[in-house]
């Protein structure tokens, strides 16, 4: 008559590796999923994925007004409508256009740069929150979701910046080898737009109702930012304490701003940016740029989690 003999698992001996969880993933070369990568290698990998980043941006931006029958012509209304808004009321009604040559241009350009850096924030915000079937579905560096945003608005800004050249044309301001500066600017105020996007779109994964907030917040940076009127011509005759006037002149979106208004508009001189102002362009996008770039990967292994 046979017996079976049930066999005990063998236990673990102290010292084993399967006593240790770390030591057995390190003897079999296994990692944690999703792990949070260096510095090093998530910026390597954000670059092997810089196709993706380009498509997708391209794809929202098709998608943005297809089910209008405009389409794309939006991209350019949009900003022009509100800039036909703003002109009505500051500069009709409330005479900000006074003593500002080439008002229209001036105020078409502010609302064009603006509403560039506005859109990008915006968009940051709801970045990974708005994104979280993609953010659990696929594995990528989820910082290519902020940045394509921020390209989606760059591509969009290039359209407006077809009629801005139009209007600037038929107001009377001359074709000048100044407006190639247009291009470092373009290039320093993505970087800053990218930086922040990031910065927003950690904090909008965390607390969605951010989004909720945040037109508040940058309805009020706009009115700062010189964006109706100018910033020169308030501050020659304020008498603004001289913190104020400082943060009024260092507000890296007035920076911007101002910068494209000397690049383009003829009449705006160099005397009106602040001092330094090249110096605090490049400023503010390393330290939005970088800054906010490692703050976002600080936390990538969390985005989609919870």
């Amino acid at each position: 008559m046979s017996q079976v003999l049930d066999t005990p698992p063998p236990t673990a001996t102290p010292g084993h590796p399967s006593d240790d969880a770390a030591a057995l993933a390190a003897r079999y070369g296994l990692t944690v999923s999703g792990a949070r990568p260096s510095l090093p290698e998530y910026v390597r990998q954000l670059w092997a994925r810089r196709h993706f980043i380009t498509a997708f941006a391209t794809a929202k931006l098709t998608a943005q007004y297809s089910q209008a029958k405009l389409g794309q012509v939006w991209q350019v209304m949009t900003p022009l409508l509100n800039a036909a808004v703003y002109y009505f009321i500051f500069g009709v009604l409330l005479g900000t256009k006074h003593g500002v040559p080439d008002y229209i241009p001036f105020l078409v350009t502010g609302v064009f740069i603006w509403t560039f850096t506005q859109s990008s924030i915006m968009a940051g915000t709801r970045a990974i929150s708005g994104s979280l079937g993609l953010v659990r579905a696929l594995h990528f560096p989820r910082a290519a979701l902020p940045v394509s945003y921020a390209l989606q608005q760059l591509q969009q800004l290039l359209f407006s910046m077809a009629a801005l050249v139009v209007i600037l044309l038929c107001f009377g301001v001359p074709l000048s080898f100044s407006w190639l500066l247009a291009v470092p600017v373009l290039v320093l105020q993505f970087t800053f737009n990218a930086g922040i996007a990031m910065i927003m779109a950690r904090m909008g994964a965390r607390t969605p109702d951010i989004a909720q907030l945040m037109p508040f917040l940058l309805r009020t940076w706009m009115y700062v930012s010189g964006v109706m009127w100018s910033i020169d011509k308030v501050l020659s005759r304020s008498d603004l304490p001289h913190w104020a006037m400082v943060l009024l002149e260092s507000n890296p979106a007035a920076v911007y701003i101002d910068l494209m208004r000397f690049a383009l508009i003829d009449s705006f001189h160099a005397h009106q940016l602040p001092h330094h102002v090249w110096a605090l362009a490049i400023g503010w996008a390393l330290v939005a740029g970088a800054g906010g770039f490692i703050y976002f990967w600080k936390a990538e292994e969390t985005y989609g989690r919870g």
